[in-house]
């Protein structure tokens, strides 16, 4: 009796010893997965600030600019799917290590551009590498327990501001003495650490899937979903949508279907923006692309019904949680790119229509916005502990909306404006964090890398359209200044971007709404 009460005792110090040695491995993927994304955004918001110098060295208007985002934000929305469904396939961490690969390639591609059509290649490549930010949610899924995951998504995603924080002021510093150019050699050496330190020490705890399309996996897959109080009868994912092993296909057919249908929208966009200067029959070409857009996403719909291992899992969509969950993730990112180019604009067109500012002046303009973003989406983990999964995205629906009128009747000055983003960036921090965490924690294990990745693919097709969105208002409502050569957005055009950001969020605030009822609707049936 007293050997097998030592024997005990043992085991349960070696199984402490063990649970100490996860966590703090888990920890330690965490801050290094983090840097990935810190990275990434470090190097989208150094170029942000540019934007003014990059029209004027190649001499193209505020709709072609646009383009210098929406090429990479569309490149990694497609991407970011097939990401997904690689990384269940290969594992992610094989996946991970060669998008940032292709995204090292093209930061020091995009570092000797010399014209805009080298520059948007560049650009390409670079989207590559942005899809693999949802390569390493899906590690972290992995990493760590379902009830633990709302603090690693928390600062994964606070990630992302603090690289956007230090981007914006080393940014506007090196764009300011040394010009755009060098933004993309100064990243160019932080990604490459990053790869190797990844490729180095952290070390994947998930495996490729081999799962068989059997009757009894089909039954196992629509009972994991049905278990999370999601999609019941038809709505169950049936076995066929199951990965099968390395020997599993990508649905290239959809990937260009989708391509084509976000391609044409933008294109379409672009020449309302430009009107008869681009080309005389710039109306006809606009409505010929949006008839392609539209024909587009139906054809993919239709692939995707029938494709054996769909791009995006159609069915995913009829998710209780996941659906409101996907439609705030694309308002999101409207919001934020539609308002964030928008201040660089404001700030840097001269006065009277702006600011008359510098790159620097727009920086400590928006810095704000990126602390207070930084500071709440890492405070998130404890605001959910504390209110739930779904009511942070309540409060942030109804903060983003007092933030977008604020900057619709107050924008006079570099202060309101700086008062106001900071408003909308409570908001817009507590919707994306705890929006990312639902995604996360609701998904299916088994189709995790899917889920995520449809996550990452509508995040990504709001943040394309927020800046040919925005460009589309400067284009259409814009002024000449007496003395100065060329034209400039209109204060009309600021108020639509800001109005615009305003209906955005109550979209959000009214899926917020539906999800929190629909969950206490479960809960109440649990309960019973």
């Amino acid at each position: 009796m007293e050997k097998e009460n030592r024997r005990r005792i043992e085991e349960e110090k070696q199984n402490d010893t063990k649970v100490v040695t996860d966590s703090r491995s888990a920890l330690f993927t965490l801050i290094i997965l983090s840097s990935t994304l810190l990275a990434v955004m470090f190097s989208e918001t150094m170029l942000l600030p540019a934007i003014p110098e990059i029209m004027r060295d190649f001499n193209i208007p505020y709709s072609t600019s646009a383009w210098i985002f929406s090429a990479y934000l569309i490149v990694a929305a497609v991407m970011t799917p097939i990401a997904g469904k690689l990384s269940d396939i290969y594992g992610s961490k094989k996946v991970l290590l060669t998008l940032l690969v292709l995204y090292v390639v093209g930061v020091v591609a995009g570092g000797f551009s010399n014209n805009i059509t080298f520059l948007l290649a560049s650009r390409v490549i670079q989207g590559l590498g942005m899809a693999a930010v949802p390569v390493a949610f899906s590690i972290l899924r992995y990493s760590f327990p379902p009830e633990k995951l709302a603090m690693p998504v928390a600062v994964f995603s606070s990630a992302a501001s603090g690289g956007s924080v230090v981007g914006l002021l080393v940014g506007a510093s090196i764009i300011q003495n040394f010009g755009w150019h060098a933004t993309f050699f100064a990243i160019a050496p932080l990604a490459s650490i990053v790869t190797f330190v990844i490729a180095r020490f952290v070390h994947s705890s998930d495996k490729p899937h081999q799962l068989e399309t059997s009757e009894k996996n089909a039954s196992s897959n629509r009972r994991a979903i049905r278990g999370r109080g999601a999609i019941r009868g038809r709505g169950a994912i049936r076995g066929r949508g199951a990965i099968r092993g390395r020997g599993s296909m990508i649905d290239i057919r959809g990937a260009i279907a989708l391509s084509a249908a976000i391609t044409s929208f933008l294109i379409a966009l672009t020449f309302i923006e430009n009107g008869d200067s681009f080309a005389e029959n710039s109306t006809q070409i606009a409505g010929i692309s949006f008839a392609a857009s539209a024909a587009s996403l139906t054809i993919f719909v239709f692939l995707e019904k029938r494709a054996e291992e769909p791009l995006i899992n159609l069915r995913l969509l009829r998710h209780r949680v996941l659906l409101p969950s996907y439609i705030m993730m694309i308002v999101t990112g409207t919001t934020i790119f539609l308002v964030y180019p928008t201040i660089v604009q404001l700030v840097r067109s001269p006065q009277p229509v702006g600011f008359g500012g510098n790159a620097v002046d727009a920086a400590h303009i928006q810095l704000p916005f990126m602390v207070v973003f930084l500071v709440f989406s890492a405070a998130t983990a404890y605001i959910i502990s504390k209110l739930g999964k779904v009511k942070p995205t309540v409060f942030g629906g109804a903060i983003s909306i007092a933030g977008a009128i604020g900057l619709l009747m107050f924008h006079s000055t570099g202060s309101l404006v700086s008062a106001n983003l900071t408003i909308i960036a409570i908001g817009l921090a507590l919707t994306t964090t705890t929006t990312w965490n639902l995604i996360v924690s609701s998904a299916p294990k088994e189709f995790m890398g899917i889920s995520t990745g449809i996550g990452a693919l509508l995040l990504s097709i709001g943040m394309a359209i927020g800046p040919a969105l925005a460009g589309t208002y400067m284009q259409t409502f814009h002024t000449s200044i007496k003395g100065i050569a060329g034209s400039f957005p209109s204060p009309e055009s600021y108020n639509m971007v800001f109005l615009t950001a305003a209906v955005l969020s109550a979209v959000s605030l009214a899926c917020s709404l539906v999800l929190n009822r629909r969950l206490l609707k479960q809960e109440e049936k649990v309960a019973q």
